[in-house]
């Protein structure tokens, strides 16, 4: 059932821890990976072409998950997601080849897909201020990508490689049932109508605007899966940082961590200026920093994948704001899932790249002129948007 209350404030602390577990537990096998080969006696590539059909899964999944958001329960579904993601988690610590780790790493991406289309779609309609509470959302979810590498370092390096995903698996899972009693409680509900109306817009407008978005999020997503999944094994192959997963996840973790900032700047910038502007500039400004970073090979890379990472990160809020100004209420879940089923599920062709180049190339070197070229066409894209013609400020 649908009550008209909002709760934004708490909405937007549930949302947001919701969004920093998707993205962890989708990245604790980047590290985890670099660790695992002699006990599965697989190569890096052999390995990390287990976790693709998550990464698929992770987009395919948000259609439907979208569908039963809007048609049943937000609340509900991301119970599911919470309940689901501790479970899928623990199983892939008990995996003991490569098909239950295959299985186990499917499961976290079919249940992690919830969050996206459902967790989004249910935070806009409690928002007055879209921009800054995507924005704030947005940090959540680098916080979650950065903590996956420093998590699972720490845990494979000092306890096993499966405390990785047993430790998260069981925290997930109390905070299903956290989430169960709020909503039991009634402190968190569904909601018919949102705390902001979308300014008026043609019928011409929208229909452009879904194109250029077509192309602007597979492009963004393929700048992030690839980045994200690649960052370890570069810092690996490229710095003296030893031996192990902690080093270059501590490493990944920092750059998540400094780049978190760009997602607030861009959500107010949602707010403030129009968005397509912001949109553009956040893909253009990618193309020189990607190209200097292919030929650097000292600590300067690291500052060169935090202004990626930012730029990349700090576009998001302005595409989700954009996705919620041109889509009606009544099917913004469904939409949400359709940019993520394009968005995650097929820009896993990022997280293909990876093995493809490291078992072609013996390194990822030319993983930043694919980001390059990647980031020209979603510039491409961004032109192509509906100008501004005014904010979503209440």
């Amino acid at each position: 059932m649908q009550d008209t209350l909002h709760n934004p404030k708490l909405t937007l602390l549930v949302a947001s821890i919701a969004h920093s577990f998707s993205h962890m537990f989708m990245l604790l096998y980047a590290t985890v990976v670099l660790v695992i080969n002699k006990e599965f006696n697989l190569t890096y590539s052999e390995l990390q072409w287990l976790s693709v059909p998550g990464f698929v899964m992770f987009g395919l999944a948000a259609f439907p998950a979208g569908w039963l958001g809007d048609r049943w329960s937000a609340t509900g579904m991301l119970v599911i997601f919470f309940i689901g993601l501790g479970f899928a988690a623990i199983l892939t610590g008990f995996a003991n080849d490569k098909v239950t780790l295959l299985v186990g790493l499917t499961l976290i991406g079919t249940f992690g897909a919830i969050y996206h289309p459902v967790g989004i779609a249910w935070l806009v309609k409690h928002s007055k201020n879209r921009g800054r509470a995507l924005g704030i959302n947005g940090v959540f979810g680098n916080i979650g990508t950065a903590s996956a590498a420093i998590i699972a370092g720490f845990l494979a390096d000092f306890f096993g490689w499966r405390y990785a995903f047993f430790v998260p698996g069981i925290i997930s899972l109390f905070f299903g049932f956290v989430l169960l009693y709020i909503i039991y409680k009634g402190f968190l509900n569904d909601v018919a109508t949102d705390a902001v109306s979308n300014p008026d817009t043609s019928t011409r407008d929208v229909k452009r605007a879904f194109f250029a978005l077509f192309i602007t999020v597979i492009m963004v997503g393929l700048i992030f899966q690839s980045t994200s999944v690649g960052l370890p094994k570069i810092f690996s192959d490229r710095l003296d940082i030893g031996s192990g997963a902690f080093g270059p996840g501590a490493l990944v973790a920092l750059v998540y961590f400094l780049a978190a900032g760009a997602q607030l700047i861009g959500g107010e910038a949602a707010d403030r200026y129009p968005q397509k502007r912001v949109y553009l500039y956040a893909q253009l400004f990618q193309i020189p920093i990607v190209l200097i970073a292919f030929i650097t090979v000292n600590y300067g890379l690291v500052l060169l994948a935090v202004l990626m990472v930012s730029l990349n990160m700090g576009a998001q809020p302005v595409e989700n704001a954009l996705v919620a100004k041109y889509t009606p209420t009544q099917w913004r879940s469904r939409m949400y899932g359709i940019k993520f089923v394009l968005t995650l599920g097929v820009t896993s062709v990022g997280v293909v790249l990876v093995p493809v180049l490291s078992g072609l190339m013996g390194s990822l070197d030319l993983l930043f002129i694919a980001i390059a070229f990647f980031a020209f066409i979603a510039f491409f894209g961004a032109w192509l948007l509906p100008r501004d013609k005014n904010s979503l400020v209440s």
